[in-house]
């Protein structure tokens, strides 16, 4: 007997089958989830062309429909092909936020920062994207209040909607899910109302809260202690005030401190628990009171910035503890002391101090020239007397410096020192070294002496001498003011040579000559698409009021900003005023004013097509005011009152906003302005009528006029003659 065979398993006999079968159901679930996969990002595909349909740009997305949207300009997806990321900063989009973002559930981060988006928010916005964790909407013209229904997501960390055209308040239940948020900035928009400081409440994460630039108008509330891990709070610029309250200083963890340009009262005493102070930015407030005695516990601090403010005392010596002091500005108090007995030789990384405008005494400090990174001193407007410091040379970096409204003395000490400054740009020393003599010798400056300085004002010291002939070697030089002193003299022809000057001040002194030709030919001032896009726009380390009595008060950041002048007025000058004046298009500001010129206004002060002030009152000028003044479009101030003027007054243009002062003083001035009629003008489009002065001509008119009449009616009798016979003709004509 054969034995029999081994028994195959059912199993075994159909493994092909079953494996075939397996491979059917996994292939069955992979198209599955690719189809789930494709449909779900065909959706996002969809909401993404309809926002794209509904904006424009500078330069297109180049999103195409047949390629898969995951791989487009700003768009991220996940292994779902789910769109988590939209990143489109700075692409010029304009349009509006589309309400189809809401389909994009999965949108993690969304950042449209810096583009031209305008209008409201849709509503339900937040509330429709449940996974959103970062959203940027900043620097565009988005506009509307936040709807307090729709609520943060509780997945938000980051919220930047600064600089658009938001209002209304920021109500608690906007922001009462948000239990992850770190930052939140709202700041350069106009939101009022309250500050929401219940956000501690939602928010245990907080590290970053920007609400500066708005107009909050309420007392600071408390709350803003309970956050816990708080590392910035700014809310600058806005309508706030009060007192800071107390719970303010138990955010122990608080960095910066930012509540500038409010209307904040009360005392500084608690801010020193807030041990981790970098910045305290408090200034221009009504703030009282002394500065802490133990401000020194602030041992982190870099930028103390107190300006603008009603504090009294001294400077506590614990300052001298917060050695990472970059920036120390305490201008415009009422601080006093003798400044020389502060010790500043620690602050080794100081860059800035101001504090100007205070009751400071004393000398000069010398432990100031001991800060190696000095940029910038103001020390203007206080009570220093004696002589600089011969160490400040050591201050290589330093750029910017203000001594002005003091009573230093030695004024050749000064400049000759401060001319090895190489680095030396703006150098204020008005209404100091009251009447004493300006050195004019031209060994005073060396070759690289004052090398970069622009800005150089020496006015209101009663300085006598004339016009320092060491100011030509000042190749850099832009703005110069010797206003309010007792030079003499003539302005020297090299002053044409000053290349880069746009500002030339010589005002109320008692110098006297000819205006020099020269001065028409100052490069800055004639302008054209190179010298006039040759001013600089760097900003000065401070902010400056040049003329030493500026009533106005303004201050300038930058020496871009300041109007090219030439301003001569209260001399002696005689003379006229040369024709090419004209060649100065790009002047502003031209006064000439109390001076002795005489003749004609050139026509061609016309040409300064730029010109905003012209001042040419109080001098022995003649004849008529040029017609073509009227068309200087930016006038905006003038007057030629008390000269020798006569004719009619223009009008038109900016002649028609010019007060009736503008040209008192002259006799022979007519015209509506001065409700004056002018007996010998008449309108411009008619003809004069002709005058008949003596006998003869009345009698050759009169033949002449007789002759003519005589010749009319003959030859009118005649045609009327003629015309009877004929008719008579006719009718015996027609009888026949």
């Amino acid at each position: 007997m054969f034995p029999s065979p081994p028994h195959k398993s059912s199993c075994n006999f159909s493994s092909p089958w079953l494996l075939l079968i397996v491979c059917i159901l996994i292939l069955s679930c992979c198209e599955t989830n690719t189809i789930h996969a494709a449909s779900s990002n065909h959706l996002d595909r969809d909401t993404l062309l309809s926002f794209h349909n509904s904006i424009s740009c500078s330069s297109p997305l180049n999103w195409s429909v047949s390629d898969d949207c995951c791989f487009w300009e700003g768009v991220a997806c996940d292994k779902n092909h789910r769109v988590t990321r939209l990143w489109l900063p700075s692409r010029g989009l304009v349009g509006k936020v589309s309400v189809s973002f809401s389909s994009l559930n999965h949108l993690q981060q969304l950042n449209f920062a810096h583009n031209r988006l305008s209008g409201p928010l849709p509503d339900g916005l937040f509330g429709l994207l449940p996974r959103l964790e970062m959203i940027d909407l900043s620097n565009n013209g988005l506009s509307g209040q936040l709807n307090p229904y729709d609520q943060l997501p509780r997945t938000i960390k980051t919220v930047d909607l600064s600089s658009n055209n938001f209002e209304g308040m920021i109500q608690s239940s906007f922001l009462q899910s948000s239990l992850n948020l770190i930052s939140f900035n709202v700041s350069d928009n106009s939101f009022n109302g309250p500050l929401p400081s219940n956000i501690c409440n939602f928010s245990s994460s907080i590290k970053v809260l920007d609400f500066s630039v708005n107009h909050f108008n309420s007392s600071v509330p408390y709350g803003f202690g309970k956050c816990s891990k708080l590392k910035v709070l700014r809310a600058g610029f806005n309508r706030l005030t009060g007192s800071l309250p107390s719970d303010i200083y138990r955010a122990v963890t608080l960095q910066e401190l930012s509540f500038p340009s409010n209307e904040l009262s009360g005392t500084l005493e608690g801010i020193v628990n807030l041990t981790n102070l970098g910045i305290l930015a408090l200034y221009a407030n009504q703030l009282k009171g002394m500065i802490p005695q133990d401000i020194g516990r602030l041992s982190k601090l870099e930028h103390l910035l107190l300006h603008i403010n009603q504090l009294n005392g001294t400077l506590p010596s614990s300052l001298m503890n917060c050695t990472r002091l970059v920036t120390l500005n305490l201008r415009v108090n009422l601080l006093g002391s003798e400044l020389s007995t502060f010790d500043f030789s620690k602050f080794s990384q100081l860059q800035i101090v101001d504090l100007g405008n205070n009751f400071f005494n004393g000398s000069f400090p010398a432990t100031l020239t001991s800060c190696r990174a000095l940029t910038a001193i103001r020390l203007s407007t206080n009570r220093l007397t004696g002589e600089i410091h011969p160490a400040i040379q050591s201050l290589t970096s330093l750029s910017f410096l203000s001594l002005s409204k003091n009573s230093l003395s030695n004024i050749t000490w000064t400049l000759n020192f401060l001319s090895s400054c190489k680095n030396l740009r703006t150098l204020l020393l008005s209404k100091n070294f009251y009447n004493e003599y300006l050195p004019y010798d031209e060994s005073l400056v060396g070759p690289d002496g004052f090398k970069n300085l622009q800005l150089l004002a020496l006015g209101g010291c009663n300085f006598s001498g004339q016009i320092p002939i060491w100011l030509h070697k000042i190749g850099k030089l832009k703005v110069l003011d010797l206003s309010i002193n007792e030079l003499t003299g003539p302005i020297p022809n090299w002053i044409g040579n000053l290349s880069n000057l746009f500002y030339l001040d010589l005002s109320q002194n008692f110098l006297s000559g000819f205006l020099p030709i020269e001065i028409t030919t100052l490069e800055r001032l004639v302008a054209s698409d190179k010298s006039a896009n040759q001013v600089d726009v760097w900003y000065l380390e401070l902010p400056v009021l040049v003329k030493p009595d500026n009533i106005s008060a303004l201050q300038y950041n930058r020496l871009s900003n300041l109007p090219p002048t030439i301003d001569l007025n209260d001399n002696n000058f005689q003379g006229t005023i040369p024709e090419k004046i004209g060649q100065l298009n790009f002047l502003h500001v031209l006064n000439l004013s109390k001076n002795s010129f005489s003749g004609n206004i050139p026509d061609t002060v016309a040409e300064l097509s730029n010109l905003e002030k012209l001042d040419l009152s109080f001098n022995s000028f003649s004849g008529e005011i040029p017609v073509s003044l009227k068309n200087l479009d930016f006038l905006s101030s003038f007057s030629v009152a008390n000269n020798n003027l006569q004719g009619l007054i223009p009008s038109g243009g900016q002649f028609d906003t010019f007060p009736a002062t503008s040209f008192e003083g002259n006799s022979g001035l007519c015209g509506t302005i001065l409700q004056l009629p002018c007996p010998d003008h008449q309108s411009t489009t008619s003809e004069p009528p002709t005058k008949i002065t003596s006998p003869e001509t009345f009698w050759f008119v009169f033949w002449i006029s007789f002759g003519a009449s005589f010749s009319v009616t003959f030859v009118t009798y005649g045609i009327l003659l003629r015309r009877c016979h004929i008719n008579r003709i006719r009718s015996i004509f027609y009888k026949l």
